[in-house]
């Protein structure tokens, strides 16, 4: 079945009815396309024919787990963007969910705006043809070419600066939390004490912010940190 150019189309794989339901309900009702699944192995057939635009993805389900759902995904070669949807939050959970493929990891209980920004970020990325440019207000980075982009020309950034920017701006709007930045940026969390994360968004702010343009990389206390472009 091939799909309409512009049609969002949303698989909800959840085992839980309830939640399942309520997915369905609040996604439709935002103008979303929305197909379930109540296990991993009934998810794997859906994705292969109805072609989904981007998965909603309980991690325990039976028959097959979310991981191995979305493990298998990228074998096959689907790129279709992932949020992992689990009661789990430990470091350990995300950071599998994350290795397993998956391009989010949400615990629950989710807030909804939350979830529906996440669920807009990962849409953002098909929308974007692959999401190889990045696009925020006066920002434009070329992620093959490594390039970064603003109002008075390049801007210098080292690897990790990159990095940071790269995922905030894949993220635009929603609050990341350092442990989930330590974990995709250097691949494991530095911990509370650790100011690493905090000394690299310094350097990388008075880069984009030389030549005066706003702040848009916002602190948020005892959280994280949020891209955020004025409209």
């Amino acid at each position: 079945m091939s799909l309409p150019e512009q049609t969002q189309r949303i698989l909800v794989a959840e085992d839980d009815a309830a939640i399942r339901q309520a997915l369905d309900r609040i996604l439709t009702f935002e103008g979303y396309e929305v197909i379930t699944a109540n296990d991993g192995a009934a998810a794997l057939e859906l994705i292969k024919d109805e072609q989904p635009t981007a998965i909603l993805l309980d991690v325990m389900m039976p028959f097959v787990d979310g991981l191995a759902v979305c493990r298998k995904l990228r074998q096959r070669g689907y790129r279709t963007p992932v949020l992992m949807l689990t009661a789990r939050n430990e470091v350990r959970d995300r950071v599998a969910g994350l290795d397993a493929g998956a391009d989010d990891y949400h615990s629950q209980p989710f807030e909804l705006e939350e979830l529906l920004a996440r669920v807009r970020a990962l849409l953002r990325r098909v929308d974007d043809g692959g999401a190889d440019k990045l696009q925020a207000g006066p920002f434009t980075l070329d992620v093959p070419r490594r390039l970064v982009s603003g109002p008075s020309g390049d801007i210098d950034l080292t690897r990790t600066e990159f990095a940071i920017l790269e995922l905030l701006m894949r993220n635009e709007g929603i609050v990341l939390e350092r442990s989930v930045m330590y974990d995709r940026i250097w691949g494991y969390d530095f911990g509370d004490s650790s100011r690493s994360l905090d000394v690299h968004i310094g350097y990388l702010r008075r880069k984009l912010e030389a030549d005066g343009t706003p702040r848009i990389i916002e602190t948020v206390r005892g959280i994280g940190f949020v891209l955020r472009v004025e409209g």
